[in-house]
């Protein structure tokens, strides 16, 4: 968010985030801005107001949350986990009642919008409209807003400046495909699975083990999925016999001429979704996942290992999304919507 945000000519202050791993990430791509470790449940609006020197009032601040979004996930998992984390809007609140920024902006999966029985997100809407904020919302496809690939996210940009606030207008644009981001064309040499790039552009591919190669060797290239070897009793996954229709996208392959798949924090697994390389006998690289997240190839990814990258990654708001919703706020600052 940061990073998109700072493209579309917005000074970016800094960026709070209660885990160390991405500090030297944030501050190695995000041009003057800090970046606070701290957890913001904890974190006091006079602690803030120090580390800043921010001022109540000021019609130039905006404030983006962009929590974890885990809990409010479609994918099964262990919400006991994510529990801890599924909350942060409530302690967002607190910045926004001493500070009221000129402009709020938030980022989330659709469940925070559509769990109506457990999201806290009508108590927030509530909180801005008590407090003067009107604002716009809804899902959005990232794939209408400079991404290529379908990834669809919840946007919330609030402002108490005018009293009239939208999302960006939606711009569906044919070209944005697997097929003009990766490959020889766009900078990608044909590698295997396994190889490590030591550089800093990361065109590394998780190893596979014997039978997965297998796998995605049979695989049909351009979209094919694993009923191109269901008939195989020795490749055959036992969970999936006798429903090849159940999780058709997990050991699969992308498509060319369409979209990737959301980017997740395991985008690098051929066995956790459709990212198998469209051709190539492997999962796409972390800067093919990077690429297709619309990082530039000089976005330095530092970490110590290639999970934490991967989370870096997948997580991440999309830049040229980002840069999209940052250009809309300054066409309301300025009186243009």
């Amino acid at each position: 968010m940061s990073y998109g945000l700072q493209t579309a000519g917005i000074q970016i202050l800094a960026g709070i985030d209660v885990n160390a791993d991405c500090e030297k990430t944030y501050t190695s791509n995000i041009s003057g801005a800090r970046f606070l470790r701290k957890d913001i449940t904890k974190l006091t609006c006079p602690e803030l107001q120090k580390e800043l020197n921010l001022k109540s009032n000021d019609d130039s601040l905006i404030f983006a949350g962009c929590s974890p979004c885990q809990y409010w996930s479609k994918i099964q998992t262990d919400k006991r986990k994510s529990q801890k984390s599924a909350f942060l809007l409530k302690a967002f609140q607190k910045f926004i009642a001493k500070f009221r920024p000129g402009f709020v902006l938030i980022e989330n999966v659709p469940g925070l919008l559509t769990n109506k029985r457990e999201s806290i997100l009508p108590d927030f809407l509530n909180f801005l409209k008590v407090r003067g904020y009107t604002f716009d919302d809804g899902v959005i496809n990232s794939n209408h807003y400079g991404v290529p690939q379908n990834r669809f996210r919840y946007v919330l940009v609030a402002t108490r400046l005018a009293s009239v606030i939208k999302l960006p207008k939606a711009s569906p644009n044919p070209s944005l495909t697997v097929r003009n981001y990766l490959g020889i064309s766009n900078g990608f040499k044909k590698i295997r699975a396994g190889t490590q790039d030591t550089t800093p552009f990361h065109h590394t591919a998780a190893s596979l083990s014997k039978k997965n190669l297998e796998r995605i060797t049979i695989t049909k290239k351009d979209g094919g999925d694993r009923t191109s070897w269901k008939d195989d009793k020795n490749l055959l996954i036992p969970a999936y016999k006798g429903n090849e229709n159940m999780f058709r996208d997990v050991y699969a392959r992308m498509y060319w001429d369409r979209p990737a798949p959301t980017i997740t924090t395991r985008f690098n697994s051929f066995s956790n979704g459709r990212f198998g390389h469209p051709e190539e006998n492997r999962a796409i690289s972390l800067r093919e996942g990077a690429t297709l997240q619309t990082f530039p190839k000089t976005y330095r990814f530092v970490a110590s290992n290639k999970a934490t990258i991967a989370r870096h990654i997948g997580n991440a708001v999309p830049p040229a999304l980002a840069e999209s919703i940052g250009l809309q706020l300054l066409r309301t600052f300025d009186g243009q919507v």
